[in-house]
């Protein structure tokens, strides 16, 4: 980058920029008009375009004494310049001289200081931008990487566009998979309504919290998009729990008692799933949370599910009811039609009797089994195959080997674990921010960015403690900087002069100004205000670099802590800033707080649910297989290359809730039965809640897979993390806890009943006496 061609390249492009004009009424605004200015009321540009137009101007007058070191090098006029972070990919000579660079980078800074200028000035970086893509376009041989103040904001929703046609297609699939899940041959008993319905029911909910957040001034952000499949995994299984007890009912009950057993059968488990909901989202959602993005999402999260409660309670309750009647009156499930008998079919056409098969309740003999809904594809699946096959003697070893390996795999993940820094998780793939963010890490890494060091207090800079105690506070995490540079020269005005403090502040702003190493920072540091005709040193800014290796998310992040703890724990008031600080604090906060928030929602669920279920032993297995799940999923996530940040935390979060949503009914069902065996009561289980499992997994998946295509780093982490909990919680409901209820406790031997006095059996006895005085008892009866 530092030969002729390309030297006169850059100067080129930077002359274009400078050159740019937003056009406003009246007046037509340059980089002049905006820039930041130097004290001779000049633009403030990056001293590598002061370095190459010197070593242009030595080509030119064939001049071969002008060097460039690295990472200071000196002007003509005899200044020090900092060049570590403009000059990138350099190979150097002996004694620091620059021997070839591979990448420049050139930064401008705009004013921002009323609204009128902060219009045109993001006007002039939209226009910086398209100027800088169409001068990439007759230079293609050199790479070129915007990047502006507003690029990570517009690239950050840009996800929300660029997601919008694979999220109907995952509307669509879910639709047509719900309406199949209900589907049976059976045109009076099917209910493919309901299917659609339930999906309703979930859209509206999620459309209620989203036009509540609106109108209360809630900002909209592309962490949203997994709103839907959180309320998609607890929505559904909620409605087709419903629809499965709807099943157990008999049909020759009136639907309001109908209706009632499906609600006293269902709705307390969805009760408490719904309470564990809300806890753990409210807790993410309250100040708590140090994180606004996550503390939306966990509100929006919040209302969604709540509002879902209501509507399943309300509309899919009387959506069950409407059908029941339907059902009762032998009409058909799609068509509303009344279905004729059997023997009025025979004269219809073959089409016509397959549309219109139904089974009718009189056409069953008493001795025969009376569960009509058995010719269901997932129950019938269940029941005659796979409850027997989990079961068998010979199949539980190979499961118990499975998980093992499940495990092993699982804690090699774990001890992988690494948290995520990395600003290309958050935006969608093909982006400027993803581009001018790889360049920069890939020839830029072995410095820091330059690192504002603010004093914003008034202190005695004369003061020789004081500035001992400024320097302290820098040493041993600061390698390059004009902060050491700025205290000694302190230290020698305030020596050489012994002057009072209105002398020295004068003789200190009269010396910046003259001195050739500061004049470029002059104003930068100084910030002076007259009290009483005298001036005062009531602010300061310096500037740090730190040195970095490759590991450089890593040390910046490090770096970062150091600083934050310093300006806590300093005499002197002080605060540091860089913009990669922005996506540092954004990590240093995003896997702490989340996990604080999600052990304290977990404490606060098992202290909760330890008054409301039956047994304890349900809170045990509960509490271990959410650990199994969780476990595992952290550890095939790393392996998935999915790093701990803030997406895969609140993911790590929900998963909680979605293991629990599946597993409750599953482990209620096996620990309060009684008698029979273990294996019977793994069957009946699985009978009872495994269809709505299957159905909701089954719709899930399908409306997660889209999401796998969507060029976006976002929400390819929230697919990953999805599909492994909906993945991992399946494998827990349907191989591993069967297998291992089958011997391990709760027992289910028959216990014996003690008698009580409450109790007692009372004899009545009828006694006959013949003739030789034998007493024979006649009859026995029990009361």
């Amino acid at each position: 980058m530092l030969d002729q061609h390309h030297t006169d390249l850059i100067l080129k492009l930077h002359s274009a920029v400078t050159r740019i004009q937003v056009q406003r009424p009246g007046f037509n605004y340059t980089f002049a008009h905006i820039c930041i200015l130097n004290n001779d009321k000049t633009c403030i540009v990056d001293d590598i375009v002061h370095v190459l137009e010197e070593l242009k101007a030595a080509r030119s007058s064939n001049r071969t004494n002008f060097a460039i070191t690295y990472p200071i090098t000196h002007l003509k006029d005899g200044r020090e310049v900092y060049n570590g972070h403009q000059l990138g990919g350099v190979t150097v000579h002996s004694k620091d001289r620059v021997k070839s660079a591979e990448a420049i980078q050139l930064t401008y800074y705009l004013q921002a200081i009323n609204s009128l200028n902060d219009m045109v000035a993001e006007k002039w970086e939209s226009i910086f931008c398209d100027t800088v893509e169409l001068f990439q376009k007759s230079n293609r041989k050199v790479k070129m990487y915007p990047f502006t103040s507003s690029s990570l904001k517009e690239d950050f929703q840009k996800t929300s566009r660029v997601s919008e046609r694979y999220l109907i297609t995952s509307l669509v699939l879910v639709v047509t998979l719900a309406i199949l899940c209900c589907s049976m041959q059976d045109c009076v008993r099917s209910k493919p309504w309901l299917g659609l319905l339930g999906l309703l029911t979930v859209t509206l909910a999620t459309l209620t919290a989203a036009g509540i957040i609106n109108l209360t001034g809630g900002k909209y952000n592309s962490t949203f998009l997994g709103i839907p499949f959180v309320m998609l995994g607890h929505g559904l299984y909620g409605t087709f729990e419903m629809l499965s007890s709807w099943r157990k009912t008999r049909e020759d009950q009136h639907v309001k008692e109908r209706t009632a057993a499906v609600f006293a059968d269902s709705m307390l488990s969805f009760s408490l799933t719904t309470a564990m909901y809300l806890v753990t989202f409210g807790i993410g959602a309250s100040p708590f949370t140090n994180i606004e993005a996550a503390r939306i999402f966990c509100c929006n999260s919040c209302i969604a599910i709540f509002f879902n409660y209501l509507y399943v309670l309300s509309f899919y309750g009387s959506s069950l009811v409407f059908t029941g009647y339907i059902e009762n009156n032998y009409q058909h499930s799609i068509f509303c039609r009344k279905v004729p008998k059997p023997e009025v079919l025979q004269e219809k056409p073959a089409w016509y009797r397959f549309l219109l098969t139904a089974r009718f309740s009189e056409d069953t003999d008493d001795s025969e089994e009376t569960n009509t809904y058995e010719s269901h594809l997932l129950v019938w699946f269940l029941k005659r195959y796979y409850c027997d096959w989990i079961t068998n003697t010979y199949v539980k070893p190979f499961v118990v080997l499975f998980y093992l390996v499940y495990i092993s795999f699982a804690l090699m993940g774990y001890l992988q674990v690494s948290e995520g820094s990395d600003l290309s998780n958050i935006v969608a793939t093909a982006t400027r921010t993803i581009e001018y963010t790889t360049a920069q890490q890939k020839y830029f890494s072995n410095y820091s960015p330059v690192i504002g060091f603010y004093i914003y207090e008034s202190i005695e800079y004369w003061n020789t403690s004081v500035q001992e105690d400024v320097l302290e506070y820098t040493k041993g995490f600061v390698r390059i900087s004009w902060f050491e540079s700025y205290l000694n020269y302190l230290r020698k005005l305030n020596i050489s002069t012994g002057l009072p403090k209105k002398n020295f502040t004068d003789m200190l702003r009269n010396s910046f100004l003259k001195t050739p190493q500061f004049a470029h920072f002059s104003e930068d540091i100084i910030f002076s205000k007259k009290y009483n005709n005298e001036v005062d040193v009531v602010a300061s800014r310096m500037f740090l670099v730190a040195k970095t290796m490759e590991t450089k998310r890593e040390e910046l992040y490090d770096l970062l802590e150091t600083l934050r703890k310093l300006s806590l724990t300093s005499k002197v008031k002080f605060i540091v800033f860089n913009p990669s600080f922005v996506y540092m604090d954004r990590y240093a906060s995003s896997v702490g707080a989340p996990l604080q928030n999600s052990c304290i929602s977990a404490l606060f669920l098992l202290f909760f649910s330890a008054f409301l279920v039956a047994d304890s032993l349900i809170n045990v297995w509960l509490t271990l297989t959410v650990a199994s799940v969780e476990f595992g999923v952290i550890g095939f996530m790393t392996l998935w290359k999915v790093e701990l940040d803030c997406i895969s935390v609140l993911c790590l979060i929900y998963g909680i809730n979605y293991t629990i949503d599946n597993c409750a009914p599953l482990l209620s069902t096996f620990v309060l039965g009684k008698e029979f065996t273990r294996t019977k009561w793994v069957k009946n289980a699985l009978e009872v809640h495994g269809v709505a499992i299957l159905q909701s997994y089954l719709c899930y998946i399908v409306g997660l897979i889209p999401l796998a295509a969507v060029p976006s780093n976002l929400t390819r982490t929230l697919f990953r993390c999805l599909f492994l909990i909906a993945l991992v919680t399946f494998f827990h409901c349907f191989a591993i806890l069967p297998v291992i209820l089958t011997f391990l406790p709760p027992s289910k031997k028959k216990r014996k009943e003690k008698k009580n006095p409450e109790n007692r059996e009372e004899i009545e006895c009828v006694e006959m006496v013949d003739m030789d005085s034998t007493r024979v008892v006649d009859q026995i009866t029990t009361v």
